[in-house]
């Protein structure tokens, strides 16, 4: 196969993706790998970025000698991190050329297809982030436990807190409440040993169980999902004050959260246009010109 060929990565806590398109968009190959974030160093998410266009070039029927021919667009998680542009940037690469951003810049582009918006993601963590006028926007998301509002990690947080207090006595136990415990087998000091190596991820683990308790009319539950839909509120409307007029809710929590939601909210936000990896395309053909 002949022609530039762009490659758009989408590269997460939790796997890589990868798909190669021709300049027309045609698709001709996607491609999945393992984690991709920075927080597991450069050499690790760098491969796992050429595992998964590897996979991609497979199905495209592609070669070895098609890597010159690929202009890539890089989007990975954790790229905020001081000196991670410049570790990546001194590192071989096996495309033609290469451009790299954030996981979350690559979210908001593929989301509007290139236009002025924003988007508030509501994952593990959480963040705001647009473009207006070529003014970049971010509210939060400076990591977890210092921000990252209305996350996953954030609601398992204020289930344990709670949970710890209702097993002392200090506030009304509920069937929630009960449940976290039993996680830890009705002992504090579990929590405490566990907190001690727990990641924002493992945090996130309890977020599925307070939402579903939520929705079974727990009063804790619900305590919790609507302090952290409200924190959620806060970042759209921000993101709205500064100029963004399209703004989309992304994120593994952004379907159970919606519904809590104040309503000037859910009436701002659209859907969305495409992916990250979409949005990484999108890169890759501005860099190429």
């Amino acid at each position: 196969m002949t022609g530039q060929m762009f490659l758009g990565v989408d590269g997460g806590g939790t796997g890589c993706r990868a798909r190669i398109e021709d300049a027309t968009g045609r698709v001709l190959g996607q491609g999945l790998s393992g984690p991709a974030t920075l927080r597991l160093g450069p050499e690790r998410a760098l491969a796992s970025v050429h595992a998964a266009a590897e996979a991609a070039m497979a199905e495209a029927g592609l070669s070895s000698d098609d890597w010159q021919h690929l202009t890539a667009g890089i989007a990975l998680a954790g790229i905020g991190r001081k000196g991670a542009r410049a570790a990546l940037a001194d590192m071989p690469g096996r495309f033609a050329s290469a451009v790299y951003a954030s996981d979350a810049e690559a979210a908001c582009l593929g989301a509007h297809s290139g236009q002025d918006g924003a988007i508030v993601i509501a994952g593990t963590g959480s963040i705001g982030i647009g473009y207006v006028d070529g003014r970049e926007l971010r509210v939060g998301g400076y990591g977890f436990p210092v921000s990252d509002e209305g996350s996953g990690a954030a609601l398992g947080l204020h289930a344990l807190q709670m949970a710890l207090r209702a097993q002392d006595g200090r506030v009304e136990q509920t069937s929630l409440l009960a449940e976290v415990m039993q996680r830890f087998r009705d002992d504090p000091f579990e929590v405490v040993s566990w907190m001690d190596q727990a990641t924002a991820s493992d945090y996130a683990t309890i977020a599925p169980v307070v939402l579903r308790h939520a929705d079974q009319g727990d009063s804790a539950a619900r305590k919790i999902v609507q302090r952290g839909a409200e924190q959620i509120d806060a970042l759209v409307r921000t993101l709205a004050s500064m100029g963004a007029a399209r703004i989309t809710l992304l994120g593994g929590l952004s379907s159970a959260l919606e519904p809590w939601l104040a309503p000037d909210v859910r009436r701002r936000l659209k859907p969305a246009d495409g992916d990250a990896v979409s949005g990484a395309i999108l890169l890759a053909k501005r860099a190429a010109g």
